[in-house]
């Protein structure tokens, strides 16, 4: 990925580190320290600090396909893994804070996945889906584009981490799912390829990262929630759950994204990304709901709270990034942060 721009004092100065333009990098990692921690003392909200949100996804981003100019022996330096490891605390306490998890169901695979249906079909929030298919303009459907982009142009990545940490029936389910989302081994079949010719139809540049500058710092949150739940072993029943949540509330809204780019006049090379999603994914919120994530919680029912955690984390973040954008849609202005992000 290329080198975003940095957007405030931690990220100017992460970059400026990996890249090694400073002139000590011992000095530059001990500030880095000092820089972060009064970013984290004076932020009133992390989920939609720009610049703190950017520091994070940049040093998960060290873990996927890396940064242009930094080398790869950053990924493992322990310094950045205690920048790292500090905001996410931050973070972690604010998605917590924004998460409501009701009570508990019985540790039971059709228990947890009775749960799982009940949590995502209560949404009641604006509904993106259902303004693109009847109402959006084409400026807004490539804008939706740039906020998906992030996630969708390596998707399935994030999850894939929990693979080595589940065992039984809970890693098979998890590799039924993983092996639809990466093309059962055909690349054109890859979710993140047929998301990359959407954008190419559209007119639009496909480079991972590409549009980074203009995705918000709530939209690097919903992704940057993935990483913290894939890349850490003690949130597996997180990123379990969060899994189910995004399989169980996929199918029909992507039915209707569909519809909204048909609409205005796009073709299969447009829509096949989210067709594929309408028919995949009604099978595998069967799969997640039941065989996943009830059966981690069947196999681990300690775990059973994290996984309840992840999904409804994943409704909140995501429903926040929705109201970011539909608010701005609705005031008849971008919800980019960067003017003149679409002229391409």
């Amino acid at each position: 990925m290329k080198q975003p721009s940095p957007r405030g004092d931690a990220s100017a100065l992460l970059l400026a580190v990996i890249g090694e333009t400073v002139a000590s990098q011992e000095e530059s990692l001990s500030r880095l320290d000092a820089v972060v921690e009064a970013s984290l003392a004076r932020t009133p909200d992390i989920l939609h600090d720009e610049d703190l949100q950017l520091t994070l996804f940049c040093l998960y981003e060290l873990h996927y396909s890396g940064i242009d100019e930094a080398g790869d022996d950053w990924e493992w330096n322990p310094h950045l893994l205690g920048v790292r490891q500090r905001i996410e605390a931050a973070f972690e306490a604010g998605v917590r804070a924004a998460t409501v998890v009701g009570t508990l169901p019985a540790a039971t695979s059709e228990a947890v996945c009775a749960e799982l249906f009940r949590l995502t079909g209560e949404d009641s929030g604006p509904s993106m889906s259902r303004f693109v298919a009847k109402s959006a303009s084409h400026d807004q459907l490539r804008e939706f584009l740039v906020h998906r982009s992030v996630s969708q142009l390596r998707e399935a990545d994030p999850h894939t981490w929990a693979i080595p940490r589940l065992t039984g029936r809970a890693k098979a389910a998890l590799v039924e799912i993983q092996a639809d989302e990466y093309g059962n081994g055909l690349l054109p079949r890859m979710h993140s390829v047929l998301f990359a010719r959407t954008m190419r139809e559209l007119g639009m540049d496909d480079t991972y990262g590409a549009y980074l500058d203009a995705a918000p710092a709530i939209t690097l949150a919903s992704n940057n929630l993935m990483s913290l739940f894939g890349l850490n072993r003690r949130l597996r029943g997180a990123i379990v759950g969060h899994l189910a949540a995004y399989e169980m509330t996929s199918s029909q809204p992507n039915r209707l994204y569909s519809r909204g780019f048909t609409r205005h006049g796009y073709g299969e090379d447009a829509t096949g990304y989210f067709d594929e999603h309408v028919e995949a994914d009604a099978v595998h919120e069967q799969i997640a709901g039941r065989d996943m994530a009830g059966g981690l919680v069947e196999s681990d029912p300690h775990l059973l709270g994290d996984v309840l955690f992840g999904a409804a984390a994943a409704l909140a973040v995501g429903s926040l990034m929705t109201v970011h954008i539909m608010d701005a849609w609705e005031e008849d202005r971008s919800s980019l942060r960067t003017a003149g992000a679409m002229a391409s």
